[in-house]
């Protein structure tokens, strides 16, 4: 199959996503296992053994399973062939460059009825070529997973870690062996997540954990240090009040954004008609400190073939500048084979 040709913003030749091809699990060696990378989000959290410590909460564990976002991200990232491609249209709309990547900035990625783990993609993998060291909080899928959709996006997930770009927390593991007593055995040191397994929802040991991942060293040539959380409401499931985790946001935006000049990029659900009111906190609380909030919206009238969502970048300017107002631009967006493509509301392939 030949390249496709990069189309304009403003007028999208019409491209249709190939369909996922099926998997043969005995073929693969994994009978009865579905891969990492093929999980929905609601597969994300495992289920506490009996007498375990966490409060339930259904607003978060039901993730999209049908989301006609997440089919299209898994048929982008199963296609073969052909260079990898980084969200190019993305980049200029923020005018961004992993030559020039910005310092000291609060990102703040939202999600409403789609899923926004795209955007997660994106912002690894442009940290990652920008030469960043970055600290990645990973709580809803696996390593294998972030890496197999890296790889497409010309990243290596395993070269990042050996050659100690990369610190990755893979949350699933850290929390079973936290819910069977493992991993402190295993390393001798406490785990990051281990406020699930106490009385307290107190989250110092996470932020220990990324303030020691991205303090340099004097060998490190690395460029600006990143966090990334991919998703933060997790936390309040495990059990992390909205008080601690817009603590642990506040600290580790001093040490990471103002004393070492780096970055946050945080994931966070939200829905509007959702009874959550912990989560609803967190995510305006978050959106009131943040310099800039990407919100990606699943359509009112549902799923379309050619407009998969919508996507609001607010730029914080009035953070900076007292009475400018905020910019804010709304475009809708396509995912394809190996990218996302923006266009103005109402000119999509389907209406020009």
């Amino acid at each position: 199959m030949g390249e496709d040709k990069p189309c304009s913003r403003m007028n999208p030749t019409h491209r249709e996503a190939l369909e996922l091809p099926s998997r043969n699990p005995t073929a693969d060696g994994n009978a009865g296992h579905n891969p990492d990378w093929t999980r929905s989000r609601g597969e994300a959290n495992p289920a506490p053994p009996a007498g375990g410590a966490i409060r339930p909460r259904s607003a978060h564990a039901r993730r999209y399973n049908t989301s006609p976002l997440l089919r299209s991200l898994k048929t982008a990232c199963s296609l073969r062939g052909g260079s990898p491609a980084m969200f190019a249209e993305l980049n200029e709309l923020l005018n961004a460059s992993p030559q020039r990547p910005e310092t000291g900035k609060f990102t703040l990625l939202r999600d409403t009825r789609t899923d926004g783990s795209f955007l997660v993609h994106h912002f690894l993998s442009f940290y990652l070529r920008a030469g960043c060291k970055v600290c990645f909080v990973a709580l809803l899928q696996s390593f294998s997973h972030y890496n197999i959709i890296a790889q497409k996006l010309g990243v290596s997930l395993t070269a990042a870690e050996e050659r100690g770009q990369l610190v990755f927390l893979e949350g699933l593991k850290s929390c079973l062996d936290l819910w069977f007593g493992e991993q402190e055995e295993q390393s001798g040191k406490p785990s990051p997540l281990q406020f699930i397994s106490k009385s307290t929802s107190d989250l110092k040991a996470l932020f220990d954990f990324v303030q020691v991942s991205l303090t340099p060293a004097s060998s490190d040539s690395w460029k600006g240090p990143v966090l990334l959380v991919d998703d933060l409401s997790v936390l309040l499931s495990l059990g992390a009040t909205p008080v601690a985790v817009l603590d642990f946001i506040h600290y580790c935006r001093v040490v990471v954004c103002s004393q070492l000049k780096g970055n946050i990029v945080v994931l966070v659900h939200s829905n509007e008609d959702s009874e959550d009111e912990e989560n609803e906190l967190v995510v305006n609380s978050l959106c009131h400190h943040s310099d800039l909030i990407l919100w990606v919206e699943g359509l009112a009238t549902g799923f379309c073939k050619d407009v998969h969502g919508q996507i609001k970048i607010t730029r914080r300017v009035s953070l900076e500048l007292t009475g400018e107002q905020d910019v804010v631009q709304i475009y809708q967006y396509k995912i394809q084979d190996k990218n996302v493509t923006f266009f103005a509301r109402g000119l999509s392939a389907a209406v020009l």
